[in-house]
Order: structure tokens, then C-alpha cells, then sequence
């Protein structure tokens, strides 16, 4: 009897390490602390977005009841404060909207009047650059590139 109070107690003791290591390591990315929305303001909503690397997302969005456009780039992995960018130009009315710096989590917002104009967007993490031209103009087709210098 007593052996197999010993095996049980040995199996239990396994069981109790195995779960602890699982907690104690945690997930291997933490998810991003904000959101566009919460960047840019609850009535804007998310219309395209592009990443940035694997290092987080550059995300347009758009306000219907007041026709702006706001671009905020929010990194996947927040933490020490890095350079980071984001930016948006209407070439139509020459309008221009950035906010750059060393940041923990995001950068932004940056706002353009955009009801029924193409914009170009974009932003940076570190030196991983993304830029989105003729974006959002019905039939055109926008473009991306994405540069690291």
C-alpha cells in the first residue's frame, strides 16, 4: 500500500512541476497595450492597416461623421521607449500629419481631413519603414513598400 501512496505522491509532485514551469513561463510575445481606436478616438474606425516587420502595425482609420482620417503605429511587443513614426499626407489639399519619437507603445495619433480623397500613410518602428500611397480612392490601386535602412 505504502508504494502506491509513493507513486501516486511522486506522480502528483511531476504533475504540480510541469504546471508550475507552465505558468511561470508565460506566453512568448505579450499582446499590444492599446488599440487604434483607443489612439486615434472611439469613433474612428480601422480601414486598412499594414505591418510593420514583425514589429507591430501602422493602422488608417476613419471618422464618417467628421471625414478624418488618423494613422497611429502600435508596436506588437510594448516596452523600452524606441524611435517610432507615423504619418499621413493628402496631396489633394497638400494637408500633412505626423508624430515621431522615442515611444513605449505607439506613436500618434496624427490627423488629416480625408473625406473623399486618397491619402498616403505610413510609419516606423526602429529602421523598419512602411509607406501606403493612393490609398483609399474606390478604384485606384494603392501601393506598399516597406524599406529598413
Amino acid at each position: 500500500m505504502s508504494f502506491n501512496h509513493s507513486i501516486l505522491a511522486g506522480t502528483a509532485m511531476a504533475a504540480l512541476a510541469v504546471g508550475a514551469t507552465t505558468v511561470l513561463a508565460g506566453p512568448a510575445s505579450a499582446a499590444p497595450n492599446t488599440t487604434a481606436q483607443k489612439v486615434c478616438g472611439s469613433s474612428y474606425k480601422t480601414v486598412n492597416s499594414a505591418p510593420v516587420g514583425t514589429q507591430g502595425t501602422v493602422y488608417l482609420t476613419y471618422n464618417a461623421s467628421n471625414g478624418k482620417n488618423c494613422v497611429a503605429t502600435i508596436r506588437t511587443n510594448p516596452g523600452t521607449a524606441r524611435d517610432m513614426g507615423a504619418w499621413i499626407y493628402v496631396s489633394d489639399t497638400d494637408e500633412y500629419a505626423q508624430d515621431e519619437g522615442a515611444y513605449t507603445s505607439y506613436a500618434g495619433p496624427a490627423y488629416v481631413q480625408g473625406k473623399a480623397h486618397c491619402v498616403d500613410w505610413g510609419g516606423h518602428i526602429d529602421n523598419v519603414y512602411v509607406y501606403v500611397t493612393g490609398s483609399n480612392c474606390a478604384a485606384l490601386k494603392e501601393h506598399r513598400v516597406t524599406t529598413v535602412r
